[in-house]
C-alpha cells in the first residue's frame, strides 16, 4: 500500500488522516500533517447469500437498462411546443393532470409548451406515451457534395479574350488576303 500524500510504500499499519477535508491513506509521516482520523465504514450488505435448495449463490445485483431505449440519431421535432399544447388540450388535461400523468413539475410542462425549453430523450418520449403524439423524429442531415466531383465550369475571362484576339488575327489575315 503506498501514501497517498507522499507515495512512499507504507510498511506496518497505515494511518487513516483528515488533510483539509480529505479522507486520506497515509505513512506515519505524513500523519502529522493531519488534523483528525476517521475509520473505514464497513459495507453490509442484507444477505451475503441467498440459499437455493442446498446451494448457496451471491445475492442478485439488480441491472438497470438504459434510461431511454431511444435509437441516438432521433432529435426532437421543430414546434415540439404547440404539439403539446394541442394534444394536452385535446385529451382535456390540465398542466397539473399531465404532470402526474408523467411525474413531472408542472414548470417544465409549460416551459416545453412555450418552447423556452427542449424536452430530453426521456421526458420527450414520456410525453410521446401519455398524449399519443410523435415528438422524436430522425435526424436528417443535408447531403453535401463529394469533394472530389469535377464541378462545371464556364467560360473564363482568359478564353473570352484570347477567343477575341484569335478572331482579330483571323479577320486581320483575311483583310491582308484579299486585299493582295
Amino acid at each position: 500500500m503506498q501514501c497517498e500524500v507522499c507515495g512512499r510504500q507504507i510498511y506496518g499499519k497505515p494511518h487513516r488522516v483528515i488533510i483539509e477535508g480529505a479522507k486520506m491513506t497515509t505513512c506515519a509521516r505524513c500523519a502529522e500533517l493531519g488534523s483528525g482520523y476517521w475509520e473505514p465504514e464497513l459495507k453490509r450488505q442484507k444477505s451475503l447469500t441467498r440459499i437455493t435448495g442446498g446451494r448457496s449463490f451471491p445475492p442478485r445485483v439488480s441491472v438497470r437498462k438504459r434510461a431511454s431505449s431511444v435509437p441516438e440519431n432521433l432529435v426532437v421535432t421543430e414546434n415540439f411546443g404547440s404539439i403539446v399544447r394541442k394534444a394536452r388540450e385535446r385529451l382535456g388535461l390540465s398542466h397539473e393532470d399531465l404532470g402526474r400523468k408523467i411525474k413531472e413539475k408542472v414548470s417544465v410542462i409549460r416551459k416545453i409548451e412555450t418552447e423556452k425549453i427542449v424536452p430530453d430523450r426521456r421526458v420527450a418520449n414520456k410525453l410521446e406515451h401519455a398524449l399519443g403524439i410523435k415528438l422524436l423524429v430522425p435526424l436528417v442531415e443535408p447531403k453535401v457534395p463529394p469533394i472530389f466531383a469535377p464541378a462545371t465550369r464556364g467560360v473564363t475571362l482568359g478564353e473570352i479574350v484570347y477567343l477575341k484576339k484569335e478572331k482579330r488575327r483571323h479577320r486581320k489575315n483575311e483583310s491582308n488576303n484579299s486585299q493582295s
